[in-house]
Protein backbone atom coordinates (compact mmCIF):
# COMPACT_ATOMS: atom_id res chain seq x y z
CA UNK A 1 0.00 0.00 0.00
CA UNK A 2 2.80 2.41 0.86
CA UNK A 3 4.64 1.60 -2.39
CA UNK A 4 1.48 2.17 -4.46
CA UNK A 5 0.84 5.44 -2.69
CA UNK A 6 4.39 6.59 -3.31
CA UNK A 7 4.20 5.77 -7.04
CA UNK A 8 0.86 7.53 -7.37
CA UNK A 9 2.21 10.63 -5.66
CA UNK A 10 5.27 10.63 -7.93
CA UNK A 11 2.97 10.64 -10.94
CA UNK A 12 1.04 13.54 -9.43
CA UNK A 13 4.30 15.42 -8.83
CA UNK A 14 5.32 15.15 -12.47
CA UNK A 15 1.89 15.84 -13.92
CA UNK A 16 0.60 18.72 -11.80
CA UNK A 17 2.22 21.65 -13.63
CA UNK A 18 1.15 20.21 -17.00
CA UNK A 19 -2.40 19.69 -15.76
CA UNK A 20 -2.34 23.23 -14.39
CA UNK A 21 -1.46 24.43 -17.88
CA UNK A 22 -4.11 22.42 -19.70
CA UNK A 23 -7.01 22.56 -17.26
CA UNK A 24 -7.17 26.30 -16.65
CA UNK A 25 -8.81 27.27 -13.38
CA UNK A 26 -9.96 30.71 -12.32
CA UNK A 27 -7.18 31.73 -9.97
CA UNK A 28 -4.46 34.35 -9.73
CA UNK A 29 -1.40 35.53 -7.86
CA UNK A 30 2.34 36.01 -7.62
CA UNK A 31 5.84 34.49 -7.48
CA UNK A 32 8.05 37.13 -8.86
CA UNK A 33 8.30 40.71 -9.94
CA UNK A 34 5.16 42.35 -11.15
CA UNK A 35 4.03 45.88 -11.72
CA UNK A 36 0.63 47.43 -12.21
CA UNK A 37 -0.93 45.43 -15.06
CA UNK A 38 -2.86 46.87 -17.93
CA UNK A 39 -5.65 44.83 -19.46
CA UNK A 40 -5.57 46.42 -22.88
CA UNK A 41 -3.07 48.04 -25.19
CA UNK A 42 -4.53 51.54 -25.17
CA UNK A 43 -3.01 54.49 -23.39
CA UNK A 44 -5.65 56.84 -22.03
CA UNK A 45 -5.02 59.86 -19.88
CA UNK A 46 -6.13 61.55 -16.70
CA UNK A 47 -3.51 64.27 -16.88
CA UNK A 48 -3.12 67.49 -18.80
CA UNK A 49 0.45 66.79 -19.87
CA UNK A 50 0.37 65.74 -23.51
CA UNK A 51 3.04 65.08 -26.07
CA UNK A 52 2.60 64.38 -29.77
CA UNK A 53 5.20 62.49 -31.77
CA UNK A 54 6.46 62.64 -35.33
CA UNK A 55 5.64 58.95 -35.89
CA UNK A 56 1.97 59.67 -35.21
CA UNK A 57 -0.40 60.94 -37.86
CA UNK A 58 -4.12 61.43 -38.42
CA UNK A 59 -6.55 58.53 -38.91
CA UNK A 60 -5.65 56.41 -41.93
CA UNK A 61 -6.98 57.05 -45.40
CA UNK A 62 -9.01 54.15 -46.76
CA UNK A 63 -7.35 51.98 -49.39
CA UNK A 64 -8.76 49.70 -52.04
CA UNK A 65 -7.99 46.04 -52.51
CA UNK A 66 -6.61 46.92 -55.94
CA UNK A 67 -3.86 48.94 -54.25
CA UNK A 68 -2.29 45.82 -52.76
CA UNK A 69 0.73 44.57 -54.65
CA UNK A 70 0.02 41.87 -57.19
CA UNK A 71 3.70 40.98 -57.34
CA UNK A 72 4.65 37.88 -55.36
CA UNK A 73 8.28 38.88 -54.86
CA UNK A 74 9.04 41.08 -51.83
CA UNK A 75 11.47 43.91 -52.53
CA UNK A 76 12.10 47.57 -51.64
CA UNK A 77 10.07 48.47 -54.74
CA UNK A 78 7.23 46.15 -53.66
CA UNK A 79 7.58 45.96 -49.87
CA UNK A 80 5.50 43.68 -47.68
CA UNK A 81 2.69 45.81 -46.24
CA UNK A 82 2.39 44.93 -42.55
CA UNK A 83 -0.59 46.26 -40.60
CA UNK A 84 -0.30 46.19 -36.80
CA UNK A 85 -3.47 46.58 -34.75
CA UNK A 86 -2.53 48.28 -31.48
CA UNK A 87 0.22 50.63 -30.34
CA UNK A 88 1.19 48.97 -27.08
CA UNK A 89 4.61 47.62 -26.14
CA UNK A 90 4.48 44.60 -28.43
CA UNK A 91 3.00 46.45 -31.38
CA UNK A 92 5.52 49.31 -31.23
CA UNK A 93 8.45 46.94 -30.73
CA UNK A 94 7.41 45.01 -33.83
CA UNK A 95 6.84 48.17 -35.82
CA UNK A 96 10.29 49.50 -34.96
CA UNK A 97 12.23 46.38 -35.86
CA UNK A 98 10.26 45.80 -39.08
CA UNK A 99 10.66 49.44 -40.15
CA UNK A 100 14.43 48.95 -40.33
CA UNK A 101 13.92 46.49 -43.17
CA UNK A 102 13.62 48.16 -46.60
CA UNK A 103 11.42 45.28 -47.70
CA UNK A 104 8.75 46.20 -45.13
CA UNK A 105 6.13 48.96 -45.13
CA UNK A 106 4.63 49.19 -41.64
CA UNK A 107 1.43 50.84 -40.41
CA UNK A 108 0.28 50.82 -36.77
CA UNK A 109 -3.47 51.32 -36.31
CA UNK A 110 -4.12 52.69 -32.83
CA UNK A 111 -7.45 53.34 -31.14
CA UNK A 112 -6.56 56.40 -29.08
CA UNK A 113 -6.74 59.76 -30.76
CA UNK A 114 -3.30 60.72 -29.44
CA UNK A 115 -0.62 59.31 -27.20
CA UNK A 116 -0.50 60.98 -23.81
CA UNK A 117 1.65 60.53 -20.74
CA UNK A 118 -0.29 58.14 -18.60
CA UNK A 119 0.36 54.67 -17.20
CA UNK A 120 2.48 53.09 -14.52
CA UNK A 121 5.84 51.37 -14.74
CA UNK A 122 6.45 48.21 -16.71
CA UNK A 123 9.02 45.60 -15.82
CA UNK A 124 11.51 44.55 -18.48
CA UNK A 125 13.22 41.34 -17.40
CA UNK A 126 16.61 40.23 -18.65
CA UNK A 127 15.17 38.14 -21.48
CA UNK A 128 13.25 41.14 -22.89
CA UNK A 129 16.14 43.56 -22.45
CA UNK A 130 18.47 41.19 -24.30
CA UNK A 131 16.02 41.10 -27.18
CA UNK A 132 15.68 44.87 -27.25
CA UNK A 133 19.44 45.16 -27.40
CA UNK A 134 19.61 42.77 -30.35
CA UNK A 135 16.62 44.28 -32.15
CA UNK A 136 17.73 47.92 -31.97
CA UNK A 137 20.72 49.07 -29.96
CA UNK A 138 19.80 52.75 -30.26
CA UNK A 139 16.38 52.13 -28.74
CA UNK A 140 17.95 49.91 -26.10
CA UNK A 141 20.43 52.62 -25.09
CA UNK A 142 17.66 55.19 -24.79
CA UNK A 143 15.66 52.79 -22.64
CA UNK A 144 18.69 52.33 -20.37
CA UNK A 145 18.84 56.09 -19.82
CA UNK A 146 15.32 56.01 -18.37
CA UNK A 147 15.68 52.64 -16.67
CA UNK A 148 15.70 51.71 -12.97
CA UNK A 149 17.60 48.49 -12.33
CA UNK A 150 16.19 46.13 -9.71
CA UNK A 151 17.82 42.86 -10.72
CA UNK A 152 21.11 43.70 -9.03
CA UNK A 153 19.41 44.29 -5.68
CA UNK A 154 17.86 42.07 -3.02
CA UNK A 155 14.48 40.69 -4.09
CA UNK A 156 12.23 38.10 -2.58
CA UNK A 157 9.44 37.00 -0.27
CA UNK A 158 8.92 38.17 3.30
CA UNK A 159 6.79 36.80 6.10
CA UNK A 160 3.86 39.20 5.98
CA UNK A 161 3.27 38.99 9.72
CA UNK A 162 6.79 38.89 11.17
CA UNK A 163 8.55 40.99 8.46
CA UNK A 164 11.29 38.34 8.25
CA UNK A 165 12.79 37.34 4.91
CA UNK A 166 11.31 34.03 3.85
CA UNK A 167 13.01 33.39 0.49
CA UNK A 168 15.15 35.55 -1.78
CA UNK A 169 15.26 35.58 -5.58
CA UNK A 170 18.65 35.82 -7.21
CA UNK A 171 18.04 37.78 -10.40
CA UNK A 172 21.62 38.95 -10.64
CA UNK A 173 23.54 35.69 -11.05
CA UNK A 174 21.41 34.20 -13.87
CA UNK A 175 21.78 37.44 -15.85
CA UNK A 176 25.53 37.71 -15.25
CA UNK A 177 26.16 34.10 -16.23
CA UNK A 178 24.51 34.77 -19.58
CA UNK A 179 25.99 38.26 -20.00
CA UNK A 180 22.47 39.70 -20.06
CA UNK A 181 21.24 43.07 -18.73
CA UNK A 182 19.73 43.19 -15.26
CA UNK A 183 15.97 43.22 -14.82
CA UNK A 184 14.39 46.59 -14.05
CA UNK A 185 11.50 48.96 -14.66
CA UNK A 186 10.66 51.91 -16.88
CA UNK A 187 7.62 54.16 -17.03
CA UNK A 188 5.29 53.11 -19.84
CA UNK A 189 5.06 56.66 -21.22
CA UNK A 190 8.86 56.85 -21.41
CA UNK A 191 9.07 53.51 -23.22
CA UNK A 192 6.30 54.52 -25.56
CA UNK A 193 7.84 57.89 -26.38
CA UNK A 194 11.20 56.26 -27.12
CA UNK A 195 9.58 54.01 -29.69
CA UNK A 196 7.47 56.77 -31.21
CA UNK A 197 10.46 59.08 -31.53
CA UNK A 198 12.38 56.34 -33.34
CA UNK A 199 9.67 55.27 -35.80
CA UNK A 200 9.50 56.77 -39.29
CA UNK A 201 7.08 59.66 -39.58
CA UNK A 202 3.51 58.62 -40.21
CA UNK A 203 3.96 54.99 -39.12
CA UNK A 204 1.32 55.22 -36.39
CA UNK A 205 -2.24 56.11 -37.39
CA UNK A 206 -4.29 57.30 -34.41
CA UNK A 207 -7.97 57.57 -33.71
CA UNK A 208 -9.42 54.59 -35.58
CA UNK A 209 -9.01 51.06 -34.23
CA UNK A 210 -9.31 47.80 -36.11
CA UNK A 211 -12.82 46.41 -35.63
CA UNK A 212 -12.47 43.25 -37.72
CA UNK A 213 -10.67 41.90 -40.75
CA UNK A 214 -11.46 40.19 -44.02
CA UNK A 215 -9.30 38.10 -46.31
CA UNK A 216 -8.51 39.24 -49.82
CA UNK A 217 -8.92 36.18 -52.00
CA UNK A 218 -8.25 37.73 -55.41
CA UNK A 219 -4.83 37.81 -57.02
CA UNK A 220 -2.03 36.80 -54.67
CA UNK A 221 -4.18 37.56 -51.67
CA UNK A 222 -3.96 39.88 -48.70
CA UNK A 223 -6.00 41.10 -45.77
CA UNK A 224 -8.39 44.01 -45.22
CA UNK A 225 -8.49 45.69 -41.82
CA UNK A 226 -11.97 47.14 -41.30
CA UNK A 227 -11.73 50.04 -38.88
CA UNK A 228 -14.30 51.25 -36.35
CA UNK A 229 -15.09 54.20 -38.60
CA UNK A 230 -15.90 51.85 -41.46
CA UNK A 231 -12.73 52.74 -43.34
CA UNK A 232 -10.76 49.85 -44.78
CA UNK A 233 -6.99 49.49 -44.94
CA UNK A 234 -5.53 46.72 -47.07
CA UNK A 235 -2.20 45.03 -46.50
CA UNK A 236 -0.27 41.81 -46.97
CA UNK A 237 -0.19 40.92 -43.27
CA UNK A 238 -2.21 41.87 -40.18
CA UNK A 239 -0.77 41.42 -36.68
CA UNK A 240 -3.28 41.65 -33.83
CA UNK A 241 -1.44 43.41 -31.00
CA UNK A 242 -4.65 44.95 -29.68
CA UNK A 243 -4.64 43.58 -26.16
CA UNK A 244 -6.68 41.15 -24.11
CA UNK A 245 -9.94 42.44 -25.64
CA UNK A 246 -8.55 41.95 -29.13
CA UNK A 247 -10.89 42.62 -32.04
CA UNK A 248 -8.52 40.69 -34.29
CA UNK A 249 -8.76 37.65 -32.03
CA UNK A 250 -12.56 37.98 -31.87
CA UNK A 251 -12.72 37.87 -35.66
CA UNK A 252 -10.31 34.94 -35.84
CA UNK A 253 -12.30 32.96 -33.26
CA UNK A 254 -15.71 34.20 -34.46
CA UNK A 255 -16.40 35.14 -30.83
CA UNK A 256 -17.30 38.27 -28.86
CA UNK A 257 -14.49 40.52 -27.69
CA UNK A 258 -15.76 40.57 -24.09
CA UNK A 259 -18.07 38.59 -21.87
CA UNK A 260 -19.31 35.04 -22.26
CA UNK A 261 -17.67 33.26 -25.13
CA UNK A 262 -14.76 35.68 -25.41
CA UNK A 263 -12.34 33.30 -23.71
CA UNK A 264 -11.24 35.92 -21.18
CA UNK A 265 -12.24 35.11 -17.61
CA UNK A 266 -12.19 36.98 -14.37
CA UNK A 267 -9.26 35.66 -12.36
CA UNK A 268 -11.08 35.84 -9.04
CA UNK A 269 -8.83 38.65 -7.86
CA UNK A 270 -8.95 42.39 -7.70
CA UNK A 271 -5.80 44.44 -7.50
CA UNK A 272 -5.21 47.62 -5.51
CA UNK A 273 -2.12 49.57 -6.56
CA UNK A 274 -0.49 52.71 -5.25
CA UNK A 275 2.31 54.80 -6.71
CA UNK A 276 3.99 57.49 -4.62
CA UNK A 277 7.18 59.23 -3.64
CA UNK A 278 8.31 57.29 -0.60
CA UNK A 279 11.29 57.24 1.75
CA UNK A 280 11.72 53.51 2.22
CA UNK A 281 13.97 52.23 5.01
CA UNK A 282 15.65 49.81 2.55
CA UNK A 283 15.95 52.20 -0.41
CA UNK A 284 18.80 51.23 -2.72
CA UNK A 285 19.13 47.77 -1.17
CA UNK A 286 15.86 46.06 -2.10
CA UNK A 287 14.24 45.96 -5.53
CA UNK A 288 10.95 44.34 -4.64
CA UNK A 289 9.48 42.34 -1.78
CA UNK A 290 6.40 40.15 -1.56
CA UNK A 291 4.69 39.85 1.81
CA UNK A 292 2.90 36.50 2.13
CA UNK A 293 0.26 35.44 4.60
CA UNK A 294 -3.14 33.78 4.82
CA UNK A 295 -5.29 34.20 1.69
CA UNK A 296 -3.75 37.43 0.38
CA UNK A 297 -0.44 39.15 -0.24
CA UNK A 298 1.14 42.56 -0.60
CA UNK A 299 4.02 43.74 -2.81
CA UNK A 300 6.31 46.78 -2.61
CA UNK A 301 8.72 47.62 -5.42
CA UNK A 302 11.22 50.39 -6.13
CA UNK A 303 10.39 52.06 -9.46
CA UNK A 304 13.14 54.69 -9.43
CA UNK A 305 13.52 58.40 -8.73
CA UNK A 306 12.49 57.89 -5.08
CA UNK A 307 9.16 56.51 -6.31
CA UNK A 308 7.62 53.27 -5.09
CA UNK A 309 4.72 51.16 -6.17
CA UNK A 310 2.76 48.79 -3.97
CA UNK A 311 -0.12 46.53 -4.71
CA UNK A 312 -2.39 44.14 -2.90
CA UNK A 313 -4.05 41.06 -4.37
CA UNK A 314 -7.39 40.24 -2.78
CA UNK A 315 -9.92 37.54 -3.60
CA UNK A 316 -13.11 39.44 -4.37
CA UNK A 317 -16.06 39.08 -6.75
CA UNK A 318 -15.87 41.04 -10.02
CA UNK A 319 -16.97 44.63 -9.77
CA UNK A 320 -16.03 44.92 -6.12
CA UNK A 321 -14.70 48.44 -6.73
CA UNK A 322 -18.32 49.57 -7.05
CA UNK A 323 -20.02 47.09 -4.72
CA UNK A 324 -17.80 47.36 -1.63
CA UNK A 325 -18.09 50.60 0.30
CA UNK A 326 -15.00 52.31 1.67
CA UNK A 327 -16.39 55.19 3.77
CA UNK A 328 -13.00 56.05 5.24
CA UNK A 329 -11.12 55.76 1.97
CA UNK A 330 -9.20 53.01 0.19
CA UNK A 331 -6.04 53.34 2.26
CA UNK A 332 -7.92 52.86 5.52
CA UNK A 333 -9.89 50.01 3.96
CA UNK A 334 -6.66 48.20 3.09
CA UNK A 335 -5.12 48.93 6.48
CA UNK A 336 -8.08 47.13 8.01
CA UNK A 337 -7.78 44.25 5.54
CA UNK A 338 -4.11 43.84 6.49
CA UNK A 339 -4.65 44.30 10.22
CA UNK A 340 -2.04 42.36 12.17
CA UNK A 341 0.34 42.28 9.23
CA UNK A 342 3.81 43.83 9.04
CA UNK A 343 4.30 47.44 10.12
CA UNK A 344 6.21 47.88 6.84
CA UNK A 345 2.96 47.38 4.93
CA UNK A 346 1.04 49.81 7.11
CA UNK A 347 3.77 52.43 6.87
CA UNK A 348 3.53 52.71 3.09
CA UNK A 349 -0.27 52.46 3.12
CA UNK A 350 -0.52 55.37 5.54
CA UNK A 351 1.86 57.40 3.38
CA UNK A 352 -0.32 56.90 0.29
CA UNK A 353 -2.91 59.52 -0.59
CA UNK A 354 -6.28 58.53 -2.03
CA UNK A 355 -5.59 59.92 -5.51
CA UNK A 356 -2.48 57.73 -5.68
CA UNK A 357 -4.47 54.48 -5.43
CA UNK A 358 -6.15 52.57 -8.24
CA UNK A 359 -8.21 49.40 -8.23
CA UNK A 360 -8.91 47.06 -11.10
CA UNK A 361 -10.16 43.55 -11.59
CA UNK A 362 -7.74 41.12 -13.22
CA UNK A 363 -8.67 39.09 -16.28
CA UNK A 364 -6.62 36.67 -18.30
CA UNK A 365 -6.97 33.93 -20.89
CA UNK A 366 -6.01 30.27 -20.92
CA UNK A 367 -3.06 29.23 -23.11
CA UNK A 368 -4.13 28.81 -26.74
CA UNK A 369 -2.55 25.38 -27.00
CA UNK A 370 -5.27 23.73 -29.07
CA UNK A 371 -6.31 26.73 -31.17
CA UNK A 372 -4.38 28.43 -33.92
CA UNK A 373 -2.65 31.77 -33.40
CA UNK A 374 -2.93 32.48 -37.11
CA UNK A 375 -5.56 32.71 -39.81
CA UNK A 376 -3.93 32.88 -43.20
CA UNK A 377 -2.02 36.16 -43.23
CA UNK A 378 -3.29 37.22 -39.81
CA UNK A 379 -1.51 36.46 -36.52
CA UNK A 380 -1.94 37.43 -32.88
CA UNK A 381 0.71 38.93 -30.60
CA UNK A 382 0.97 39.58 -26.85
CA UNK A 383 -2.14 39.75 -24.68
CA UNK A 384 -4.32 39.00 -27.67
CA UNK A 385 -3.07 35.42 -27.63
CA UNK A 386 -1.38 34.80 -24.26
CA UNK A 387 -2.69 37.34 -21.74
CA UNK A 388 -1.27 36.37 -18.36
CA UNK A 389 -1.45 37.40 -14.76
CA UNK A 390 1.22 39.94 -13.77
CA UNK A 391 2.89 37.52 -11.35
CA UNK A 392 6.21 37.20 -13.16
CA UNK A 393 6.33 40.63 -14.78
CA UNK A 394 6.52 38.80 -18.13
CA UNK A 395 3.44 40.08 -19.95
CA UNK A 396 5.26 42.81 -21.87
CA UNK A 397 8.39 40.69 -22.09
CA UNK A 398 6.56 37.87 -23.85
CA UNK A 399 5.01 40.38 -26.27
CA UNK A 400 8.54 41.56 -27.12
CA UNK A 401 9.58 37.94 -27.70
CA UNK A 402 6.60 37.60 -30.06
CA UNK A 403 7.74 40.69 -31.96
CA UNK A 404 11.30 39.34 -32.22
CA UNK A 405 10.15 36.03 -33.71
CA UNK A 406 7.59 37.59 -36.09
CA UNK A 407 10.29 39.92 -37.40
CA UNK A 408 12.67 37.02 -37.97
CA UNK A 409 10.08 34.96 -39.80
CA UNK A 410 8.71 37.75 -42.00
CA UNK A 411 12.20 39.01 -42.80
CA UNK A 412 13.13 35.58 -44.15
CA UNK A 413 10.21 35.62 -46.59
CA UNK A 414 11.20 36.51 -50.13
CA UNK A 415 7.70 36.05 -51.56
CA UNK A 416 4.23 36.98 -50.35
CA UNK A 417 3.14 33.41 -50.91
CA UNK A 418 5.50 32.39 -48.07
CA UNK A 419 3.85 34.61 -45.45
CA UNK A 420 1.27 32.06 -44.28
CA UNK A 421 3.91 29.43 -43.54
CA UNK A 422 6.16 32.02 -41.85
CA UNK A 423 3.37 33.00 -39.46
CA UNK A 424 2.76 29.33 -38.72
CA UNK A 425 6.47 29.00 -37.90
CA UNK A 426 6.06 31.89 -35.48
CA UNK A 427 3.32 30.03 -33.65
CA UNK A 428 5.37 26.83 -33.48
CA UNK A 429 8.35 28.64 -32.01
CA UNK A 430 6.35 30.59 -29.44
CA UNK A 431 3.50 28.29 -28.44
CA UNK A 432 5.01 26.12 -25.72
CA UNK A 433 7.26 28.75 -24.19
CA UNK A 434 4.52 31.37 -23.85
CA UNK A 435 2.05 28.78 -22.56
CA UNK A 436 4.61 27.68 -19.97
CA UNK A 437 4.98 31.26 -18.73
CA UNK A 438 1.20 31.55 -18.51
CA UNK A 439 1.04 28.26 -16.67
CA UNK A 440 3.84 29.31 -14.35
CA UNK A 441 1.90 32.45 -13.42
CA UNK A 442 -1.24 30.47 -12.68
CA UNK A 443 0.71 27.79 -10.87
CA UNK A 444 2.25 30.48 -8.67
CA UNK A 445 -1.15 31.89 -7.99
CA UNK A 446 -2.48 28.75 -6.43
CA UNK A 447 0.66 28.27 -4.37
CA UNK A 448 0.86 31.80 -2.96
CA UNK A 449 -2.83 32.40 -2.33
CA UNK A 450 -4.15 28.94 -1.56
CA UNK A 451 -1.10 27.06 -0.36
CA UNK A 452 1.03 29.56 1.55
CA UNK A 453 0.41 30.85 5.02
CA UNK A 454 2.44 32.43 7.80
CA UNK A 455 5.31 29.94 8.26
CA UNK A 456 5.01 27.73 11.33
CA UNK A 457 7.54 28.53 14.02
CA UNK A 458 8.46 27.43 17.54
CA UNK A 459 9.38 30.44 19.65
CA UNK A 460 11.38 30.16 22.88
CA UNK A 461 11.29 33.15 25.20
CA UNK A 462 11.11 33.99 28.92
CA UNK A 463 7.57 32.63 28.97
CA UNK A 464 8.64 29.23 27.70
CA UNK A 465 7.89 27.60 24.34
CA UNK A 466 5.20 28.95 22.00
CA UNK A 467 3.95 27.26 18.83
CA UNK A 468 3.02 29.77 16.15
CA UNK A 469 0.75 28.84 13.26
CA UNK A 470 1.19 25.09 13.54
CA UNK A 471 -1.50 24.22 11.02
CA UNK A 472 -1.03 22.25 7.82
CA UNK A 473 -0.46 25.31 5.62
CA UNK A 474 1.93 26.88 8.11
CA UNK A 475 4.04 23.72 8.34
CA UNK A 476 4.10 23.25 4.56
CA UNK A 477 5.05 26.91 4.07
CA UNK A 478 8.01 26.40 6.40
CA UNK A 479 9.03 23.19 4.60
CA UNK A 480 8.94 24.94 1.22
CA UNK A 481 11.34 27.63 2.40
CA UNK A 482 14.58 25.89 1.27
CA UNK A 483 12.95 24.52 -1.91
CA UNK A 484 11.65 27.81 -3.31
CA UNK A 485 15.11 29.23 -4.14
CA UNK A 486 15.73 26.12 -6.24
CA UNK A 487 12.44 26.66 -8.01
CA UNK A 488 13.35 30.27 -8.72
CA UNK A 489 16.69 29.18 -10.23
CA UNK A 490 14.85 26.76 -12.49
CA UNK A 491 12.31 29.45 -13.36
CA UNK A 492 14.91 32.03 -14.33
CA UNK A 493 16.92 29.43 -16.26
CA UNK A 494 13.80 28.72 -18.29
CA UNK A 495 13.08 32.41 -18.91
CA UNK A 496 16.62 33.48 -19.67
CA UNK A 497 17.88 30.51 -21.67
CA UNK A 498 15.10 30.55 -24.23
CA UNK A 499 14.94 34.22 -25.18
CA UNK A 500 15.90 33.56 -28.82
CA UNK A 501 13.05 31.05 -29.21
CA UNK A 502 15.17 28.89 -31.46
CA UNK A 503 13.36 25.77 -30.34
CA UNK A 504 9.71 25.21 -29.61
CA UNK A 505 10.64 24.26 -26.04
CA UNK A 506 13.79 24.05 -23.93
CA UNK A 507 13.42 20.47 -22.69
CA UNK A 508 16.08 20.70 -19.97
CA UNK A 509 14.62 23.84 -18.41
CA UNK A 510 11.06 22.58 -18.82
CA UNK A 511 11.93 19.28 -17.12
CA UNK A 512 13.48 21.13 -14.20
CA UNK A 513 10.35 23.23 -13.85
CA UNK A 514 8.11 20.15 -13.95
CA UNK A 515 10.09 18.34 -11.29
CA UNK A 516 10.61 21.13 -8.79
CA UNK A 517 7.23 22.70 -9.52
CA UNK A 518 5.56 19.35 -9.08
CA UNK A 519 7.18 18.89 -5.69
CA UNK A 520 6.01 22.32 -4.55
CA UNK A 521 2.50 21.68 -5.83
CA UNK A 522 2.34 18.32 -4.10
CA UNK A 523 3.42 19.79 -0.79
CA UNK A 524 0.98 22.66 -1.11
CA UNK A 525 -2.18 20.79 -2.01
CA UNK A 526 -3.82 20.03 1.31
CA UNK A 527 -6.02 17.31 -0.16
CA UNK A 528 -2.94 15.14 -0.69
CA UNK A 529 -2.38 15.12 3.06
CA UNK A 530 0.26 12.71 4.27
CA UNK A 531 1.08 11.51 0.77
CA UNK A 532 2.19 14.99 -0.22
CA UNK A 533 4.31 15.41 2.89
CA UNK A 534 5.84 12.00 2.34
CA UNK A 535 7.12 12.98 -1.07
CA UNK A 536 8.56 16.19 0.32
CA UNK A 537 10.58 14.33 2.89
CA UNK A 538 11.67 11.66 0.41
CA UNK A 539 12.35 13.90 -2.54
CA UNK A 540 15.77 12.33 -3.19
CA UNK A 541 13.95 9.19 -4.26
CA UNK A 542 11.87 11.20 -6.70
CA UNK A 543 14.64 13.25 -8.24
CA UNK A 544 17.58 10.86 -8.01
CA UNK A 545 19.97 13.65 -8.98
CA UNK A 546 22.69 14.95 -6.76
CA UNK A 547 22.73 18.65 -6.05
CA UNK A 548 19.26 19.55 -7.38
CA UNK A 549 17.84 20.02 -3.91
CA UNK A 550 19.80 21.24 -0.92
CA UNK A 551 18.81 18.77 1.77
CA UNK A 552 21.11 20.43 4.29
CA UNK A 553 18.97 23.52 3.82
CA UNK A 554 15.82 21.45 4.32
CA UNK A 555 17.19 20.10 7.59
CA UNK A 556 18.17 23.62 8.56
CA UNK A 557 14.64 24.80 7.79
CA UNK A 558 13.19 22.13 10.04
CA UNK A 559 15.60 23.23 12.74
CA UNK A 560 14.25 26.77 12.28
CA UNK A 561 11.09 25.55 13.96
CA UNK A 562 13.14 25.57 17.12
Amino acid sequence: MIVRRHKLTMRIVLALPLLQLLSWRQTAAFTGPSLLPRNDHTVTTMTSSTRLYSAVSAPPTPTKASEISQVDEISPENPLKVLIAGGGVGGLALAKVLSKNPNMAVTVLEQTSEFKRFGGPIQLASNALQLLKVMDEKVYNEICEKFTTTGDKMNGIKDGIRSEWYAKFDLKTPAEKRNMPYTGVIDRPDLQSIYLDNLPAGTVKNGDAVARYEHVESGIGGVKAVLESGNVITGDVLIGADGIWSAVRATMRDAPRRGDGSGATYSGYTLFAGELKYDSFDHGEVGYKVYIGPNQYFVVTDIGNDMYQWYAFLARPPGSADSIEKPEGTSKYLQDIFAGWSDEIHHILKATQEHEIEQRDLYDRPPSVMKSWTDGRVALLGDGIHAMMPNLGQGGCQAIEDAFVINQELSEATKRSEVVSKLQNYQRRRLIRSAAVQGLSRFASDIIIRGFDTPAKIVRDENGIRFENFNYAGIVTRMLQPILPIFFVVQFNFLYDGWENKRSVDLASALGFLLVGGLIATLSVGTLGEAGLGVGLGADAVFGTEGLLDFDAIVSSIQDFF
